[in-house]
C-alpha cells in the first residue's frame, strides 16, 4: 500500500461515510497492527504510525524499524484488509452515534418504509429508524411511502449497528413543530413556557412575550388560524389550547382552564394545590370530558388542581371542621384554623409538620401534637377503604347494569327475530277465505228482490201491497 494509496482510501471514506479522517487513519493502523500479531504472536511489541500529510506508514517490530517493504510482505494483505474493514464499519456506527446521539429530543423528517407487527421503519437517509406503535399518535393511520416528522427520543448502538428509536407522541414534537411554524418562537420574540400533552386528543401549551407590542397567543394562532393549522393537521387533527402565561399562579391557572369561567382560586401553598371555583353551568367544561381539561392544566401548571363550585367548597369546609373537632385535643377554633390553611381531609392532617400543628394549637407538646396525628392517620386510612369500596361497588352496579342492558338488547332482538319467521311462514293468501262467496253487492241485493216478487204482479199491485202492509203494521 502506497503512501497516495492511502490517503486516497482515507479521503473516499471520509466523504462516503462521513467519519472524521482522523478517525480512519486510527482504523486503518490499528488494523495494520492486528494483522501484524497475527503474524508474528500477541507477545512482541509492534507499533504502526502512518503520516497524516503524507500517506507513508512506519513500523517497529521489537524495537527494530520496520520498512514499507517489510510491511507489505510480513503482514497479510487479505488479513489487514478485513480488519480495516470491521475498524472503518466500527467508527462508521461511532460516527452515525454520534450524528443522532447529538439530535437527540430533535425533529426529523424520514419516509416510512415498512411496518412490521405495528412498528414502523423510517428511513432517514443514512439509516433506517424505528417509529415504535407506542410512540405512534393513537388512532392515526400512516402509510408506505409517506412522509413523517417525529422527533429522536433514543439513540442505541446494537453490535455493529446504531439503533434510532422515533415519537410523535412526545412533548418535544409540538415544541418543535411550533419553532418550524411561528418565526417568532424561532427568532426568540416567543418563548414556550410550558406543554401538557395527551397524544391524539389534547395539548396545552403555555406561550410569552419579550416583546409588548407582539401578541404571543395571536401570533402563534395566524391570521384565520392558518399557522395552528398546519400543526393541527401534522398531528392527525389533535385539539391544540394556546395558553398566554403567567407567573402567578392566580392567572395562569385560570388561562389554563379556559375555554371555562373562573370565579376565584385559592392556593394552597403547602400542599401544592389550588382549589378553583367556579359556576355551576361551568363545572363540567372546566373538567372536561373525562378530567382531561383540568388534568392537562395540573401538567401545564404543575399544581394539583381541585374544580368546584362555591356550595360545594362551603359544605367540604363545614365537614372539615366538624371533623377535625372531633378528633380527641383539637377544639373549634384549632379546627377553623386548620381549614384556613387548607387542611380539609384527614389526609391531609396526618401529614402535617408537627412544629406547624403546636404552633396553631398554641403551644401544643409533642405528645398532644402526635396523638392528634395518629388519630388522623387512622380516619384517612378508614376513609380510603370507605372510599376503594364504594367504587367497588360502584363498579359491580355498573356492570350489572351493562349486563341488564345487553340481555334487555338480546331479547328485543330474539322478539324481533321471532316476528320475521313468523311473517316469512304466513301464507300469501288466507285459508280461512279460500272459496267463498265474495259479499252480495247493492245489485245483487235488487236482483234478489225481484225474485221474491210473485210472478204477473203489476207495480201498482205491489204498491198495494206495500200499502196494505204499512196499514196492518200500524
Amino acid at each position: 500500500m502506497n503512501p497516495s494509496e492511502v490517503l486516497r482510501i482515507v479521503d473516499a471514506i471520509h466523504r462516503d461515510k462521513n467519519i472524521d479522517k482522523s478517525i480512519v487513519f486510527d482504523g486503518i493502523e490499528a488494523a495494520l497492527i492486528s494483522a501484524a500479531r497475527k503474524h508474528y504472536g500477541e507477545d512482541h511489541e509492534i507499533i504502526i504510525e502512518i503520516n497524516r500529510e503524507t500517506g507513508l506508514i512506519k513500523g517497529i517490530h521489537d524495537g527494530n524499524v520496520m520498512t514499507p517493504e517489510d510491511i507489505a510482505e510480513r503482514i497479510g494483505a487479505q488479513t489487514a484488509k478485513q480488519v480495516m474493514i470491521q475498524k472503518i464499519r466500527e467508527a462508521e456506527r461511532d460516527a452515525i452515534y454520534d450524528e443522532y446521539d447529538e439530535q437527540r429530543d430533535q425533529m426529523v423528517t424520514g419516509v416510512i418504509q415498512r411496518y412490521d407487527g405495528g412498528a414502523a421503519t423510517v428511513s432517514l437517509g443514512n439509516i433506517e429508524a424505528i417509529l415504535p406503535r407506542g410512540e405512534q399518535i393513537p388512532g392515526e393511520t400512516l402509510h408506505a411511502n409517506e412522509r413523517v416528522r417525529a422527533v429522536i427520543c433514543d439513540v442505541r448502538k446494537v453490535g455493529s449497528r446504531v439503533k434510532v428509536i422515533l415519537s410523535r407522541t412526545r412533548h418535544q414534537l409540538v415544541s418543535r413543530l411550533f419553532e418550524q411554524e411561528i418565526p417568532e418562537i424561532t427568532d426568540g420574540v416567543i418563548q414556550i413556557r410550558a406543554i401538557a400533552r395527551e397524544p391524539g386528543y389534547r395539548t396545552k401549551i403555555a406561550v410569552s412575550s419579550s416583546d409588548q407590542r407582539v401578541d404571543s397567543v395571536g401570533a402563534c394562532v395566524g391570521v384565520r388560524g392558518n399557522r395552528i393549522k398546519n400543526i393541527v393537521d401534522e398531528l392527525a387533527g389533535e385539539r391544540i389550547d394556546i395558553v398566554r402565561y403567567s407567573d402567578d399562579m392566580q392567572v395562569l391557572i385560570p388561562n389554563a382552564l379556559q375555554p371555562a369561567e373562573v370565579e376565584e382560586v385559592i392556593l394552597c401553598q403547602m400542599f401544592g394545590r389550588a382549589i378553583v371555583l367556579v359556576r355551576e353551568d361551568q363545572l363540567s367544561l372546566a373538567i372536561g370530558r373525562r378530567g382531561q381539561n383540568v388534568r392537562l392544566a395540573s401538567k401545564l401548571c404543575v399544581w394539583d388542581i381541585e374544580i368546584m363550585t362555591r356550595e360545594e367548597l362551603d359544605e367540604q369546609i363545614e365537614q372539615a371542621v366538624m371533623g377535625f373537632s372531633e378528633l380527641d385535643g383539637v377544639d373549634d377554633e384549632l379546627a377553623e384554623k386548620l381549614v384556613g390553611e387548607g387542611f380539609l381531609s384527614y389526609g391531609d392532617l396526618s401529614v402535617i409538620e408537627p412544629d406547624a400543628l403546636s404552633e396553631m394549637g398554641g403551644g401544643l407538646t409533642q405528645e398532644q401534637v402526635d396523638h392528634i396525628v395518629e388519630q388522623a392517620e387512622a380516619k384517612a386510612e378508614q376513609a380510603e377503604k370507605i372510599a376503594a369500596e364504594q367504587k367497588r361497588l360502584q363498579r359491580e352496579r355498573d356492570r350489572r347494569e351493562v349486563a341488564e342492558q345487553e340481555a334487555a338488547t338480546e331479547e328485543e332482538d330474539s322478539v324481533e327475530e321471532d316476528l320475521a319467521e313468523e311473517d316469512l311462514e304466513s301464507p300469501l293468501v288466507d285459508e280461512t277465505t279460500e272459496g267463498a262467496e265474495d259479499p252480495p253487492t247493492a245489485e245483487d241485493e235488487l236482483g234478489e228482490e225481484d225474485e221474491a216478487r210473485p210472478v204477473g204482479d203489476t207495480d201498482e199491485e205491489a204498491d198495494k201491497d206495500g200499502e196494505t202492509e204499512t196499514t196492518r203494521d200500524e
